[in-house]
C-alpha cells in the first residue's frame, strides 16, 4: 500500500497528474489531493475556484481525498507538512518549463519542495 500526495493548482495540472497516477496506483493505495493557497489579499477568488475544480477532478477520477489549504503558508510548506502528518510515501507535482530568469524572479515551488523534502517526488510535465 502506497500513500500519494498530488499537489494541484488548477485543471491542467490535475489532468496531467491523473494521467500519471491512473497507471501508477493500485486498489489499496491512498491518494490525497492538495491545493494550497496563501489566502487573504494574496489569493483571488479565481485561484480558489481553480483549486477546487482541480481537487474535484482528482476525486472523480481517482477517488482521491481532497484538501484545499488556505493557511498563509507557501504551497511547499503546506505540502511538506501534510506529507509528514499523513505519512505520505510519494509526492506528485506538475512542473512547467521556465526560463532561468523566470525561475530566479518568481521562485519555484517544485525546486523548493525538492530541496526540502526527504520523500520521493515525481514531477510530471504539464
Amino acid at each position: 500500500m502506497t500513500t500519494f500526495l498530488a499537489g494541484v493548482d488548477g485543471e491542467n495540472t490535475a489532468t496531467h497528474l491523473i494521467g500519471y497516477l491512473r497507471d501508477r496506483i493500485d486498489d489499496d493505495d491512498t491518494v490525497y489531493a492538495v491545493n494550497s493557497q496563501r489566502g487573504g489579499s494574496e489569493t483571488s477568488d479565481d485561484e480558489i475556484a481553480a483549486g477546487k475544480i482541480a481537487l474535484d477532478q482528482l476525486e472523480a477520477e481517482l477517488d482521491a481525498e481532497s484538501h484545499q489549504l488556505v493557511r498563509g503558508n507557501s504551497p511547499q510548506e503546506d505540502m511538506l507538512q501534510f506529507a509528514r502528518t499523513h505519512e505520505v510515501d510519494e509526492i506528485v507535482i506538475g512542473v512547467r518549463k521556465r526560463s532561468p530568469t523566470g525561475k530566479m524572479l518568481f521562485g519555484s515551488t517544485a525546486q523548493d519542495l525538492l530541496l526540502e523534502t526527504d520523500r520521493p517526488v515525481v514531477t510530471v510535465p504539464r
